[in-house]
């Protein structure tokens, strides 16, 4: 007689984003030692993000959410030499929410202030499209709370440390250091730029 352990069972285990956080989670392994301190911080993140900050980004998630207009792709290719004649046909409808973010309930918008990102071609005004659910990785541009401040900055995990670099020479590179209070909001997935 074979018993059989192990493996998902169907419409076992929570349900995705009915967590503390309404997000998606991910298993990771801590040392014993050190899980009442993971879970302790959790709890001053939870109890940190204000009521009034939860409303702004669901807020946001839903001006994300709520712009269902599909928009005509062209299938001519835009020459930015010498000028073609377009074709005249549509090639499909684009939903620019599904382009943009294609993950609308953890995505959320900001608009930026500053020039500090201005060599990755992020400027002053522009509004990006930030997604929570992405994993803050180094190299990776992010929505970065240091302290209390907001800041769009590119993640760089070295061996040296962690640091938030600027792409302006103009700014210095931010070392993260043990004293620092960071919270990684999202992954900066798409900017808006207008003219």
């Amino acid at each position: 007689m074979t018993i059989g352990h192990g493996g998902k069972r169907s419409g076992a285990g929570r349900k995705k984003g009915s967590g503390a956080f309404g997000e998606a989670t991910k298993v990771v392994r801590i040392p014993e030692s050190q899980v009442d301190t993971v879970k302790q911080w959790l709890d001053n993140y939870k109890q940190n993000l204000s009521d009034a900050s939860l409303q702004q980004l669901d807020a946001l998630s839903g001006m994300v959410e709520e712009a269902e207009q599909l928009l005509p792709l062209y299938s001519h290719k835009v020459i930015a030499g010498f000028p073609s004649p377009a074709d005249d046909f549509v090639e499909a409808r684009l939903d620019l929410n599904e382009k943009l973010a294609p993950n609308r309930h953890s995505s959320f918008l900001l608009k930026v202030q500053g020039d500090s990102m201005r060599d990755a071609g992020i400027f002053d005004g522009d509004i990006l499209v930030v997604d929570r659910s992405q994993s803050p990785q180094s190299g990776k541009i992010v929505i970065a709370a240091l302290d209390g401040e907001l800041t769009v900055k590119r993640l760089a995990i070295r061996q040296d440390g962690t640091f938030l670099l600027p792409e302006n020479p103009d700014y210095p590179e931010i070392k993260v250091s043990e004293e620092n209070d960071m919270v990684i909001w999202g992954v900066v997935t798409s900017c808006i730029h207008q003219f």
